[in-house]
């Protein structure tokens, strides 16, 4: 070739400089990355650089071949069934997992020591928790025959004295019945007969129900379980008492004893029962929130947090309240992890403590890193089982609304790309208040109160495909997020 038609010295000088920054933009701050890591990012800046001022939609199907990447291998891939195996070994390891009890401090280690040896960044962070011991207790029908009540103490109730309680029964519907007939409540044991609408509406009866008999001068309360559906299984939780008012034992019986009473009641049959109850309150004990994360490469003081939590009732093994949670929150940071994706803000698995007891590991982490509010960008909860997911739950502004049914089509592979308004958690609802987006799990939860807070919360009750569905939504949703070039709008 000609001196003519040789490029000018320049311009290659130039061109050569060009490629440099453009290979090396990627790595500033010195972060370590897998050679994947450093492909997929240079792919993302690329993306971004193209398309300029292009649209969030844009935006975000260019993630479309990362978010088959993921879905593929937690599906199909090397990651299936896992998940559920390391819930299985879990739970059959600790089994149920009660604010302040020795198995809790144990689940508590065993998650730290998993999610370390996986090389994750794992921390503890202290707080201060509930700490109530069921002990021994029981319930019987003396008249007007005998008949054991099976039954389960509610969370945070008084004890009965030592040879117990007994007395007559009074069976009501509802807090309306119990007003109407407050004059036949005196020294009796109510028992709330209340239909099940809703978890939400019918809770009601387990929270309020033993400070509302108390104020008409009854001396213990029977609560029908919170549930649709029973196999003479009672169900636990926890009762609150008013500020004020005598505080009486609470205890949950079953859908078929409360039933029984009610057709006894209206025969016109006098009712008596025997209620023991050795519960009590013991002063509160140290625990932790349990913190996993990968750091962001570009901006890791942004956060997306990922969340279930790790304590349970007393009862069954915890697996589907809320053992599924954390697990599918550890399994969003294995997958992005082996994958070698890195996304520009840090994803945070935090495993909540004392969730059972009203959120309180939760509000305390939010009472400590609130002031960093601004660099929060989403926060999401798995609280509602694991079961077959429908669709994601979401809070957050119109404009943000906007950006998470884009991140959702990247679920079509799994067919999940339903927005759906609303995310709930009792954990991240603190944040959500505060304005900061929030997201949560639907699933095809029509039997989730069959067994919730029971007996029959065990491993049997979980399916291993559907917890790899929920895996793969719950990664692709944070790892996207997280990576995009955009924290979402408030």
């Amino acid at each position: 070739m000609s001196r003519a038609g040789r490029p000018p010295f320049l311009f290659l000088l130039l061109l050569l400089l060009f490629m440099c920054l453009l290979m090396l933009s990627p790595l500033c701050g010195c972060h370590p990355q897998s050679p994947a890591s450093i492909r997929s990012t240079l792919r993302t800046e690329s993306n971004h650089t193209a398309r300029g001022g292009s649209t969030t939609a844009a935006e975000v199907a260019g993630y479309a071949d990362v978010a088959k990447q993921i879905i593929d291998l937690a599906v199909f891939g090397a990651a299936q069934n896992r998940s559920y195996t390391r819930l299985a070994r879990f739970t059959d390891t600790i089994g149920n997992r009660v604010s302040g009890s020795h198995s809790l401090e144990m689940a508590i280690k065993y998650m730290y020591n998993a999610m370390a040896q996986e090389g994750l960044d794992v921390h503890l962070e202290p707080v201060k928790i509930p700490h109530w011991v069921r002990g021994k207790e029981s319930a019987e029908m003396i008249a007007p025959r005998a008949k054991s009540l099976a039954m389960l103490g509610l969370g945070g109730s008084v004890g009965t004295p030592p040879e117990g309680i007994e007395a007559e029964v009074l069976v009501v519907q509802s807090f309306e019945e119990l007003k109407h007939r407050a004059s036949e409540a005196m020294a009796k044991i109510v028992v709330f007969n209340q239909p099940f609408v809703s978890y939400g509406e019918t809770v009601a009866y387990r929270a309020n129900g033993a400070s509302e008999a108390a104020k008409v001068g009854a001396v213990a309360t029977l609560i029908r379980s919170i549930t649709p559906f029973s196999i003479n299984s009672p169900h636990t939780g926890l009762q609150y008492y008013q500020d004020g008012v005598k505080r009486i034992p609470s205890a949950c019986i079953t859908v078929e004893d409360a039933e029984l009473m009610w057709r006894m009641a209206q025969k016109g049959q006098r009712i008596v029962v025997r209620l023991t109850m050795a519960a009590k309150t013991l002063p509160d004990a140290d625990s932790f929130n349990t913190v996993a994360e990968i750091r962001g490469w570009q901006h890791p003081e942004q956060v997306v947090l990922l969340s279930g939590h790790l304590d349970s009732w007393d009862v069954g093994q915890g697996a589907m309240d809320d053992g599924g949670g954390v697990m599918i929150s550890w399994e969003v940071l294995s997958l992005i992890k082996d994958l070698g994706l890195r996304p520009r803000r840090t994803l945070r698995t935090v495993l909540w403590t004392a969730e059972e007891q009203g959120g309180v590991g939760a509000r305390q982490y939010y009472d400590q890193h609130k002031v960093n509010m601004s660099n929060f960008d989403l926060v999401m909860e798995s609280d509602l089982g694991t079961f077959t997911p429908l669709a994601l739950q979401f809070t957050g502004s119109d404009a943000a609304q906007k950006v998470m049914a884009e991140v959702v089509k990247l679920l079509a592979p799994i067919n999940t790309t339903k927005l759906e308004t609303h995310g709930e958690g009792t954990d991240i609802s603190p944040w959500m208040q505060a304005g900061v987006p929030g997201a949560s799990l639907h699933v095809a939860d029509s039997q989730y109160f069959w067994f919730h807070h029971s007996e029959g919360d065990t491993m049997t009750v979980q399916d291993p495909r559907d917890m790899d569905l929920c895996s793969a939504l719950w990664a692709v949703v944070a790892y996207v997020v997280a990576d995009l070039q955009d924290m979402l709008p408030r």
